[in-house]
């Protein structure tokens, strides 16, 4: 019993996977030693390498700070307040600043928040 309400634990978040609590799962699930250690190391890597994908925020050097007028620049959460950077940029921004937008959130993302089939920056064309 207290090694099931371990294993919750852990695929919760909340306990780390040990080499100790790894064996100790391995033979209750009848695993090969070292599985589950294995994969957690695995996981890790993953999520090293996503971690170090994911861009914490656009070019600030691109998009002018005037856009965001009411808040402090440094302070906006990118991540979390995606559509209303989106709406802003797409309402007042630039050809420069839409296309940084646009790299930085993809294409899915902006069409999400625009409405639109085609999304279009001047010069350009639609995308």
């Amino acid at each position: 019993m207290r090694s099931s309400w371990m294993f919750v634990k852990i695929t919760k978040n909340r306990r780390r996977l040990t080499p100790e609590i790894s064996l100790k799962i391995d033979r209750d699930l009848g695993l090969e030693e070292g599985k589950m250690f294995l994969l957690q190391a695995y996981y890790t890597i993953k999520l090293a390498q996503h971690k170090d994908q994911i861009k914490l925020h656009p070019d600030l050097d691109v998009i002018r700070k005037i856009l965001f007028w009411d808040t402090d620049i440094s302070k906006i959460d990118w991540q979390k307040q995606y559509k209303s950077v989106i709406q802003r940029v797409f309402e007042r921004g630039n050809t420069q600043e839409k296309k940084e937008i646009l790299n930085f959130y993809g294409k899915e993302k902006v069409k999400e928040v625009t409405g639109g089939s085609s999304i279009y920056v001047a010069r350009s064309g639609p995308l």
